[in-house]
């Protein structure tokens, strides 16, 4: 036992390393037995589960799982540590994969490139990991990029036109992020700390574009209705928190206490939640409503890790409340995208007018997304309910201090008060768009009365056994989380909270304990308020606006309308234009500016410094060689004029015919020498700014 306690950083390797060289061996298998594929798959994600489960119970015991690191890679080397929050999180994500492994089984018994599916699925589970167990930028890195690249077969899985546009969408934010983070190390890792400002937001906008935070969201509303339902769960449900991780340790670590960095996280998050909660309210495609609402709930994170980073020493509410709700929106999500996937493995239709009344008289499928829809709501007795409290608290606390001159911050009291109305009423619009989709699934009929019939005599074919238990096992445990919000949600924050430095935030809600530690009085009107509020909200906006405004009367049936203009789309409107168009135009006017510049100082040169002379018998067109080659075909032509095409003479200037041939020929090896010329000059660019960075870091 000793031996193992003292060898637990070998479990670093196994859990980051083994998924990766399983998902070759499970294409392998594949390729010649599908069934004994399937249950290599699930066999790999099991044990990665029970690796993370025991690394989990020690965690929580107390005990140090310590750290692994690799020499020599890339010249820095790999870094992981077991701590608190990286062990949670990697458990979470083992669970959500052992999960979504056992539903693909019966979701994916139609579809093709399965052996594809499952390679990209354990490949991105070594890659996650590796990102969640990261102690550095660097693995982080490295790992992200991984992650970011083999996620994009699951968006692109049946390579439909919308599947490939908006794979492309994903892969152009993930490059364009990654590349942006790779700026960010570079500053980072500088000696310079003038530079950290820049550096950190380098990082930034490649974590921030990961976790789906705006303005760089755009790939969460396109990506997740087109991508298979158990990889919408993951990407959802984990990939998203891969984002979140990484802005949380940089605000952890890097820019603690800092108060423009907080300032500026709490502003991304409010602008993330109420933006994301408004397009899941106008949406009416089922898994786009829930993409939307992902968008939105990780803002509710965004607020919290940018208050724990404002707060310092007083940020338990936040830091507690942060850490849960990214574990609870993990949860909720791999219910509902679940739930979502068993409408769309019967019907293969998302929008709401075409699934309407799909769940009536199907009680399991009701009562999952029923848990999952009051989770999300954050209605009392659930998981959500136990997040969204400790955040919206840290939102009142930090609003006193300030008004009381206790907190060091830009933000007066007035915008604070500002900030908590937003997240109330994003809350609100949360329980008014996961009303309308739980009314329409299970309580509204459809219009058309023989599809009615037929989603009724479906009854208990909807969904095998096995996956009916893995929705309701994972439905079922978010009451549970909820009922005992202290003695499980508690430990949980714990194990989170560390990850900051530490602190005893002494909240309108706390009350002391034995021990030093805080407990929550979770039911108190004051901690009831907060939900009350946003619950009003939501059956004001369900009631109406929804019930109005987002519908409309069609051939004499109410009907659910897409009200949210397509100028709108922030990638159509503005991204696609100015990389696509905007800064092609730009660099090749720039590009053209400077090849000309350079082809006057050619000609100053020949015709000053050099003064070439004109070449003796100069051609006007052409060459020596076409103009003999010319001349020769003329003379042979005049010859067969007189002979043998004399009712028909033939009148072709060979002379000038094959200096056109020349002169196209030369144009274009032009156009290549110049195409390798201006590659060849943005590498020496690269090359010499690189250069003059080194130097200066030097």
């Amino acid at each position: 036992m000793e031996w193992i306690l003292n060898h637990l950083y070998l479990l670093a390797y196994v859990a980051v390393f083994f998924p990766m060289a399983a998902a070759l061996a499970g294409w392998l298998i594949g390729r010649h037995h599908k069934s004994e594929r399937d249950y290599f798959v699930f066999m790999c994600c099991s044990l990665e589960l029970a690796i993370f489960l025991f690394l989990f119970v020690l965690t929580l015991g107390g005990v140090n799982c310590g750290v692994a690191y690799i020499p020599e890679v890339c010249g820095m080397g790999l870094h992981f540590q077991m701590d608190g929050f990286r062990v949670l999180y990697g458990t979470v994500a083992a669970f959500l994969w052992f999960m979504t492994t056992i539903f693909s089984k019966e979701y994916f018994a139609h579809y093709r490139n399965r052996n594809r599916y499952y390679f990209f699925l354990l490949l991105t589970l070594g890659a996650t990991e590796g990102v969640f167990l990261a102690q550095d930028f660097f693995t982080i890195f490295i790992f992200f990029e991984i992650m970011s690249l083999a996620s994009f077969a699951w968006v692109a899985h049946d390579e439909k036109a919308e599947s490939m546009r908006a794979a492309n969408t994903y892969l152009g934010v993930s490059v364009i992020g990654g590349l942006v983070m790779l700026m960010g190390l570079f500053l980072l890792y500088g000696a310079d700390s003038s530079l950290l400002p820049a550096a950190g937001l380098c990082l930034l906008f490649g974590f921030g574009a990961k976790a789906g935070a705006f303005p760089l969201h755009i790939w969460l509303p396109k990506g997740h209705p087109v991508a298979p339902a158990p990889a919408s769960a993951l990407l959802s449900g984990v990939l998203t928190k891969t984002g979140v991780f990484g802005i949380l340790l940089l605000t952890a670590t890097v820019f603690y206490k800092d108060m423009a960095w907080g300032t500026l996280i709490l502003a991304m998050g409010v602008l993330t939640m109420v933006l994301g909660a408004l397009l899941a309210l106008f949406s009416v495609d089922l898994k786009r409503t829930l993409a939307c609402s992902s968008v939105s709930q990780i803002g509710f994170v965004l607020v919290g890790v940018g208050l724990a980073g404002l707060l310092g020493k007083e940020n338990a509410l936040a830091v507690r409340g942060a850490v849960l709700h990214m574990v609870n929106h993990s949860l909720i999500k791999l219910v509902l995208f679940l739930a979502a996937g068993v409408v769309f493995m019967n019907l293969h239709k998302l929008n709401l007018n075409e699934i309407r009344g799909f769940g009536r008289k199907k009680p399991l499928l009701h009562y999952c997304f029923l848990m999952g829809a009051f989770g999300i709501g954050g209605i009392p007795l659930w998981n959500g309910y136990v997040s969204k409290t400790l955040l919206h608290e840290s939102i009142v606390e930090f609003t006193r201090m300030a008004a009381e001159g206790q907190a060091d911050s830009y933000l007066s009291a007035g915008v604070l008060q500002g900030v908590e109305w937003a997240f109330l009423i994003s809350g609100g619009l949360t329980v008014a768009y996961m009303t309308k989709l739980y009314v329409a699934l299970f309580i509204e009929k459809n219009q058309n009365e023989e599809t009615q019939r037929q989603f009724d005599a479906l009854k208990g074919r909807y969904m095998n056994k096995i996956s009916g238990i893995v929705l309701a096992a994972g439905a079922t445990l978010l009451p549970v989380l909820g009922f005992m919000p202290d003695f499980i949600m508690g430990k949980l924050a714990d194990m989170g909270q560390s990850f900051f430095v530490n602190g005893t935030a002494a909240g309108l809600q706390y009350v002391p304990a034995k021990g030093g530690q805080v407990i929550v009085d979770w039911f108190s009107l004051s901690s009831l308020k907060g939900a009350g509020i946003s619950i009003g909200i939501g059956i004001l906006v369900y009631l109406f606006v929804v019930r109005t405004l987002l519908m409309k009367r069609e051939n004499g049936c109410r009907v659910y309308a897409g009200r949210w203009n397509r100028w709108l789309d922030l990638e159509n409107l503005v991204y696609r234009p100015i990389l696509l168009h905007a800064l092609p135009f730009v660099c090749g006017v720039f590009c053209r500016v400077l090849d000309s510049l350079a082809d006057g100082v050619v000609v100053l040169l020949r015709k000053t410094v050099y003064r070439d002379s004109k070449l003796p018998e100069e051609l006007l067109e052409g060459n020596r060689f076409t103009h003999m080659a010319g001349r020769a075909a003329n003379g042979l032509q005049r010859l067969g004029n007189r002979s043998i095409w004399q009712k028909n003479p033939r009148n072709v200037d060979y002379e000038h015919k094959f200096a056109l041939i020349y002169q196209e020929w030369e144009e274009e090896s032009l156009i290549i020498g110049r195409s390798l010329s201006f590659g060849l000059l943005l590498f020496c660019a690269g090359l010499l700014l690189t250069v003059i960075y080194l130097l200066l870091a030097a």
